[in-house]
């Protein structure tokens, strides 16, 4: 790796890092007090469901953000994208911080509230794509899957953060009522100095090699979008229902679900808040080793057999997972989160370089954008409202391990779908190759020349 490399990689490591504490403050916040200050009037357990609600709410808006950052990086660059979500996404999570609550401002406080989770989620929508593009586009082929694993960690890394923060603040700094007093809102202002940070990294670093190469040659799609559906809506929809599987499932724990299922008082569980947050914190420091894996195994089996393998784990710890939770044991605790982010890692870890490896040059942010936010919707958006609705309908949660089944099956299927294409010359000169040959059921793409003996 150069020099240029470990910048781009640095860069992307920081600014997925700082997106995605922001985006998760908001779930671990949702689940341990916004039911309680921005929605209570509701009563309790309909304002538990529509603090999640308003979680999922972000993702309905993410595919305007990919849409939007996927037009103009098609036609201006990555890198300026990448600069303009990060601080649109520092933005709102610092104004959550100086919110009034229901009781000061009355119903202005929620939607308030839901305002700056849109404009999250439009920022969130157009994070990612940004991101990986940087970092596979940069990397020397052979190795795309470990350098694509690099803005994947920033997910897990920017959980672990989310989780420590919200830890040191129950536990220490503002145990108790002073949590909900005014505890809770330090770790949204200091969003501002990490976004400061992220900033400046993220304007060091190079333009994507793939887009200079598109601007030298003046061969910027019009409208990306309008040519993505057209011509490769099938990959759009079938690497949506990828990202489906794990995204569900993830949401358990980054969407805030197992955090308020485990601290309600009258709940089945009741554990500390500080207790889960540190086994969260726990779970995604696991998530992220076994991300880093992934890049690799993904670089030397496949990106698909790796993804085949996660789900196969995934889909087997469920059930185990919610008996470890139901024991009420903060040990086994742990050891749930630990079993759950080693499927998580696995199934998140090649999703990069799959990703950029499905579309061709001139509409690849367009593409690996819009899949991503709509497997979000399909996935994790309301997967903690559904996981809440059926604890309360069923009183337990085989059902919801039941329904995360479901939907990693169909991710399991539909990544059986892609064709493996690890060694695709992703530079805009080979488009008329990458136009082709991604599923299994499509045109096979041409082969490479063999190579002549000496």
């Amino acid at each position: 790796m150069n020099a240029n490399q470990r910048r781009v990689a640095f860069a992307t490591v920081i600014g997925t890092t700082v997106e995605w504490y922001d985006f998760f403050i908001y779930a671990t916040a949702a689940g341990l007090v916004f039911s309680h200050l921005f929605f209570e009037p509701a009563g309790k357990d309909i304002a538990l469901l529509i603090s999640f609600a308003s979680v999922g709410l972000s993702f309905l808006f993410r595919p305007l953000g990919a849409f939007l950052a996927g037009h103009f990086g098609d036609k201006i660059g990555r890198r300026a994208m990448l600069v303009l979500t990060l601080s649109l996404m520092g933005s709102a999570t610092t104004l959550i911080g100086v919110l009034p609550t229901y009781d000061t401002a009355g119903l202005w406080a929620p939607i308030l509230l839901l305002v700056l989770r849109i404009i999250q989620g439009i920022s969130a929508g157009g994070e990612w794509g940004g991101a990986v593009l940087m970092a596979v586009e940069h990397a020397e082929e052979g190795k795309r899957g470990r350098a694509g694993s690099y803005p994947q960690i920033g997910v897990p890394l920017g959980m672990l953060l989310a989780s420590g923060m919200m830890a040191l603040m129950t536990g220490v700094v503002s145990p108790g009522e002073a949590f909900i007093e005014w505890g809770w809102r330090v770790p949204f202002l200091v969003s501002i100095v990490l976004i400061a940070i992220g900033y400046f990294v993220r304007r060091a670093v190079d333009e994507s090699p793939v887009f200079e190469e598109i601007a030298e040659h003046k061969a910027q799609t019009n409208v990306p979008v309008l040519v993505l559906f057209k011509k490769h809506w099938p990959l759009v929809l079938i690497a949506a229902l990828v990202f489906a599987g794990n995204n569900a499932a993830g949401y358990m724990t980054t969407g805030g679900f197992f955090q308020a299922y485990t601290t309600d008082p009258e709940g089945p569980i009741g554990l500390e808040r500080t207790d889960v947050l540190i086994a969260v914190a726990f779970g995604a420091a696991v998530w992220l080793v076994m991300t880093l894996i992934a890049g690799v195994l993904a670089d030397q089996i496949g990106r698909v057999r790796t993804y085949q393998i996660g789900f196969v784990v995934l889909a087997a710890s469920l059930f185990p997972v919610f008996a470890l939770v139901n024991s009420g044991s903060l040990g086994l605790l742990y050891a749930a989160f630990g079993l759950f982010s080693i499927g998580l890692g696995l199934t998140y870890g090649p999703q990069a370089a799959l990703y950029s490896e499905l579309f061709p040059a001139s509409v690849r942010f367009s593409g690996v954008s819009i899949s991503y936010a709509i497997g979000a919707i399909l996935g994790g958006a309301f997967a903690p409202t559904i996981a809440q609705a059926l604890v309360q309908a069923t009183g337990g949660t085989t059902a919801v391990a039941v329904y995360l089944l479901v939907v990693v099956v169909l991710a399991f299927i539909a990544v059986s779908l892609i064709r493996d294409r690890s060694g695709i010359d992703l530079s805009f000169r080979n488009q008329a190759e990458q136009e082709t040959g991604a599923l299994v059921f499509g045109q096979r793409a041409a082969e490479p020349p063999a190579q002549k003996v000496k």
